[in-house]
Order: structure tokens, then C-alpha cells, then sequence
């Protein structure tokens, strides 16, 4: 942890992801086991970093795909997913990983770059497989360029269609979509539609049309979704805590919260658009966002309109073992809709 923790801080603005929901939805606060051992998993099947399917890739090809570059075949972990072949079957809904800053699909053992290894793990050992869950790299998955990660046309486009490619790809009427730190707002925005503005690459553009409906369940962890501290302490002054698409949590005005990044206001203009279900994954000792999680009396990681949440306390859930050592509670999410 502190070696991450040190690394981070030469590019402090990562983003992280927390949500959750109302006070009967809460669990215990204290230390908890490790994930794999809270619900009795089977042994965990390595990871691979072969990327995507070749049938995956072709598929992609084929329809499109090509610009968005899914398959990130530039980076080991680069991406996830994918039939055998055209007999693979997909029973299981399909689950979407979209990670946060900095981080990518699989980690490969870089600090701060842990990717979806353990939730991969967990849901392949417990009765899903490659052809059902999925991840790519949305970022240049490089730690010097965090505080120049924004929610970029760019980025939010690239969620947005991997949701798209999936959901067509599988045939399934619904996903599931798992989400860690800024992969939580970009998500939530990729879900959301509508228009945006991204002054660097063209200005206004639209999203598309809502993708409530094609969502099941909605995880975010440790997201920043009422802004940084840290950003208000800095200013608007890199791309990440932009005052426009970046993570600017405002200032106080006679007791009122003003100038927010106009992105997390978006965000926030309705409520319960993320999919039938939603919850959030958080701890109040979380390293990056810092102040037990809370921004202006809110804790930013929770989502509005959440049904439920799982928050920690201490350590070792921080920013990335919420994510890391919560397998099974994201895997009881999304399969049953509990708590665990």
C-alpha cells in the first residue's frame, strides 16, 4: 500500500470510485476477510493476458469497431473477453469491467495497475466464463499521465461503445457493469446519453440515447462522484480536476455548493438511470479521495438513487483493495442482488 500510495503521489489526481445507498443497506464497518474466503469460493483460474478472442476481434472488425481500438493490443492486459468460437454459448449475463485512472483491463503486477485480475478470477471460479465478461483499456494505462485523464469525448465514446459491442455481440438483453474510481463516472455517463462538451476535441457532441435498459446491475467502487478534495484544494488547474469534464468539486457559498465541474452536475441532474439496480463499493480510509470519503457532507462515492451499499472502514481496503478484495461482494451484486 505505500508504495502505491507513494507512486500516486506524484500524479495525486487519480480518480477513485465509492457508491452506495441508504442507511438500511449498510454492513458492518469493521475489517472484513478477504473476499475469496467471505463466501467460500472454488480455486481461482489465472488471468489471462492473451486480450481479447480472435472471434472477439473479428466480430469488432467486422462491425465497425476498428477506431476504438478495444483489443489494445499495445499493452499486456490490454483487454478481456470473448467466445472460443462461434458455438460458445452465453448464459450468464454478460459482465462489463470498466477500470479507473491510470489503471487498465489486467494488471501485470505494476503498482497502481492491479486491473480486474481478482474479479476475474472470482466470476471464472464461480460458474462464468471468458465469453461472459469483459474489459478494456479506456486510458494510455500510464501513472505519470494521471492528472491529464479527464472525461474526455474520447474516453466517455470508448465506454460507451464497448457497452454497445458487448451487449450486441452476446446477444444478451441486458449487462451487468462493473466500475472502479473514474471508470465509474465515465460509465455513468456512457449510460446517461445525451449531450456533452468537450472543448479539446471538438466541442459539443452527443452520447446517444440512454442505456438504462440494457443495464441489470450497476456497480461503482470508489468513485469520485461529488468531486476531489484534493481537486478543490489545486483548483481547476489539470485536465482531471477540470471545472468543465474534470473532477472540481466546487466551493462554498453562504453554506451552498457552487461551480461544481459541470460533467459531476450532469451526472447528478436525475437519478436511477444506471441500470435496474445499483449499488456502490467504498471505504472511508480510502488513500486518494482522502477525508472519509466525504465532500462538502456527502460522501462522493455514493450514487444518487443507489439501492445499496458496502462501505470499510480501515485497513486493508483503501482505494484499491475496495476493489481487489471485494470479488465476491461485486459477484453477490450482480448475480443476487444482496449484500453480503
Amino acid at each position: 500500500m505505500r508504495l502505491r500510495h507513494s507512486l500516486f503521489l506524484m500524479a495525486p489526481l487519480l480518480v477513485g470510485a465509492l457508491t452506495g445507498c441508504g442507511p438500511e443497506h449498510e454492513e458492518s464497518l469493521a475489517p472484513e476477510a478477504p473476499a475469496a474466503e467471505q463466501l467460500g469460493t472454488t480455486e481461482s483460474a489465472a488471468v489471462s493476458t492473451a486480450g481479447l478472442t480472435t472471434h472477439f476481434r473479428q466480430w469488432l472488425s467486422a462491425n465497425g469497431y476498428d477506431s476504438y481500438d478495444f483489443p489494445r493490443a499495445d499493452l499486456v492486459g490490454g483487454s478481456f473477453g470473448g467466445k472460443a468460437s462461434g458455438t460458445d454459448t452465453v448464459v450468464n449475463t454478460p459482465v462489463i469491467f470498466i477500470h479507473g485512472n491510470s489503471d487498465k483491463a489486467v494488471g501485470t503486477g505494476t503498482a497502481g495497475q492491479s486491473g480486474w485480475n481478482a474479479s476475474i478470477e472470482y466470476f471464472l471460479a464461480n460458474g462464468y466464463k471468458p465469453s461472459e465478461l469483459y474489459a478494456t483499456t479506456w486510458g494510455p494505462a500510464e501513472i505519470m499521465q494521471t492528472a491529464v485523464q479527464y472525461h474526455s469525448k474520447t474516453n466517455v465514446m470508448k465506454v460507451r461503445k464497448f457497452i454497445e459491442a458487448v451487449k450486441a455481440y452476446t446477444g444478451a438483453t441486458k449487462v451487468d457493469i462493473v466500475t472502479h474510481s473514474m471508470g465509474v463516472t465515465l460509465a455513468r455517463k456512457a449510460i446517461l446519453g445525451g449531450s456533452a462538451n468537450d472543448s479539446a476535441n471538438g466541442g459539443a457532441y452527443n452520447v446517444g440515447a440512454a442505456l438504462t435498459g440494457s443495464v441489470d446491475t450497476f456497480v461503482g467502487i470508489a468513485g469520485a462522484n461529488l468531486g476531489l478534495t484534493s481537486c478543490y484544494q489545486t483548483g481547476p488547474s489539470t485536465p482531471t480536476c477540470g471545472s468543465t469534464n474534470g473532477l472540481y468539486p466546487g466551493y462554498l457559498y453562504f453554506g451552498l455548493v457552487m461551480g461544481r465541474s459541470a460533467y459531476l452536475d450532469n451526472l447528478r441532474s436525475t437519478s436511477g438511470y444506471e441500470g435496474a439496480y445499483r449499488y456502490s463499493i467504498y471505504s472511508t480510509a480510502d488513500e486518494i479521495i482522502n477525508y472519509g470519503g466525504i465532500v462538502y457532507g456527502e460522501y462522493t462515492s455514493r450514487i444518487p438513487g443507489q439501492n445499496g451499499e458496502k462501505v470499510y472502514s480501515a485497513y486493508p481496503y483503501g482505494h484499491f483493495n475496495s476493489k481487489d478484495l471485494t470479488a465476491a461482494v461485486q459477484y453477490s451484486m450482480v448475480r443476487n442482488h444482496t449484500i453480503p
